[in-house]
């Protein structure tokens, strides 16, 4: 579904990742796990076409993707939760939803179909201004976004900053649910416990290169890697 090889992206002068190799099967939920600095954020906007990368491949079903823009890699299958949700504040939660789905490739009904069954709590709002919302819906409002593109692979970078326990839980239901269902899921969460307790594999980081790597049940006994690392 998705490789990456060799992968090398700088800011300047400034090596933010390095060298680093990792793939999502279909279907499959991976993690990449790291402190903050690691490299995990780069990786992750170098993979959707948010921030080219100076060296390496970036394959999506045998597809070469690693030049191409963010609108280019959407119509391939990639979306992206960025963190930091950026929606359109000025925008209803329904005007949200249709402008990406505009950008995508699915059709625009059965799209919204899915979010709302996903996501209850937006059918309840979708008249909302969505700069009106609160973070934890702002935060649905993001992942149903991606969902309009009727992605192949779904990436996501930080889904529970920010938010409360009991809202963190319920967007980890709806990833659950996703995975579940078929959806493949690339994850940058710097909350060990909750990646690795969702995830099928994980990726540990470590300034911008891969130190560790393995089943999520092999990566809980190596209690000491990860401390070292996520602390």
């Amino acid at each position: 579904m998705l490789t990456v090889s060799g992968l090398q992206a700088s800011y300047g002068a400034i090596r933010a990742v390095s060298d680093i190799s990792f793939e999502v099967g279909a279907s499959k939920m991976v993690a990449l796990l790291g402190a903050n600095g690691a490299g995990k954020s780069t990786t992750l906007k170098s993979v959707a076409g948010m921030h080219r990368p100076i060296r390496g491949s970036i394959r999506l079903n045998d597809q070469e993707i690693s030049s191409l823009s963010l609108h280019q890699v959407v119509r391939r299958g990639l979306a992206i939760v960025p963190e930091g949700r950026l929606v359109v504040a000025p925008l209803s939660v329904e005007e949200n939803l249709a402008l990406s789905a505009y950008a995508g490739r699915g059709n625009e009904a059965d799209m919204l179909a899915r979010v709302y069954e996903l996501f209850p709590r937006l059918k309840e709002r979708r008249r909302q201004i969505a700069g009106l919302m609160s973070g934890g819906e702002q935060q649905m409002l993001a992942i149903g976004r991606a969902l309009m593109t009727d992605p192949r692979m779904l990436v996501l970078d930080e889904p529970s900053m920010g938010l409360a326990p009991s809202v963190v839980d319920q967007v980890f239901d709806a990833i659950v649910r996703l995975h579940r269902q078929g959806q493949a899921i690339l994850l940058v969460e710097q909350n060990a416990e909750i990646a690795l307790s969702v995830c099928d594999y994980a990726y540990v980081l470590k300034r911008g290169s891969i130190v560790s790597h393995g089943t999520v049940e092999a990566l809980r006994g190596e209690a000491n890697l990860l401390e070292a690392y996520l602390s």
